[in-house]
């Protein structure tokens, strides 16, 4: 059997369709609702899943202000996002499915800029974390490919986490695409 000549061709479609694998994947994850395992209390902090269009894929961090009466939705306070006319902390009725814990801090983790390509991240922009994976790097900048906007950005090392779901009562930390099978 000849040996397989690698080209730039051959190189750029498996890159193409790695990219196309991890986000289908990416999108199944940001389009389901989250897994309900958790009752919160009042002041607890929680992360918001947005189901807004041009925002799924994104986790806004907020405390719980109270719960309802059916314990099906929460009131929540966003630590980011302010009203309108910015004079307060913007609150909210969510559905439980839209909250999950924080995750752990990824401090020792993330020492030494350990990101490599198609790692699944979050990266912290418009007061919000949102969901992606790496698809380069130039110089010292990232850049993180969003499948649920289609938007291809740089972002620093400082921005980024590792991408983790919370699943049966405990964080599953995705890093790679491999992880999800």
């Amino acid at each position: 059997m000849a040996p397989i000549k690698v080209t730039e061709n051959n190189l750029e479609q498996r890159h193409q369709s790695r990219m196309a694998r991890i986000s289908k994947a990416i999108n199944a994850i940001a389009f389901k609702k989250q897994q309900v395992t958790k009752e919160f209390q009042k002041g607890d902090e929680v992360e918001v899943a947005s189901q807004e269009y041009g925002f799924i894929g994104s986790y806004y961090t907020a405390t719980i202000v109270s719960n309802s009466l059916d314990a099906s939705h929460y009131k929540v306070e966003y630590k980011t996002l302010l009203t309108d006319d910015e004079s307060a902390p913007l609150e909210d009725v969510v559905t439980a499915a839209e909250v999950r814990p924080v995750p752990p801090d990824q401090h020792e983790i993330m020492s030494g800029n350990n990101f490599r390509l198609y790692d699944m991240v979050d990266v912290f922009a418009n007061d919000g974390w949102w969901f992606g994976f790496i698809s380069g790097k130039i110089g010292q900048d990232y850049y993180v490919y969003f499948p649920t906007t289609g938007d291809n950005i740089a972002y620093p090392s400082h921005v980024l986490r590792f991408h983790q779901e919370w699943s049966n009562g405990k964080w599953i930390f995705l890093r790679r695409s491999f992880d999800l099978h």
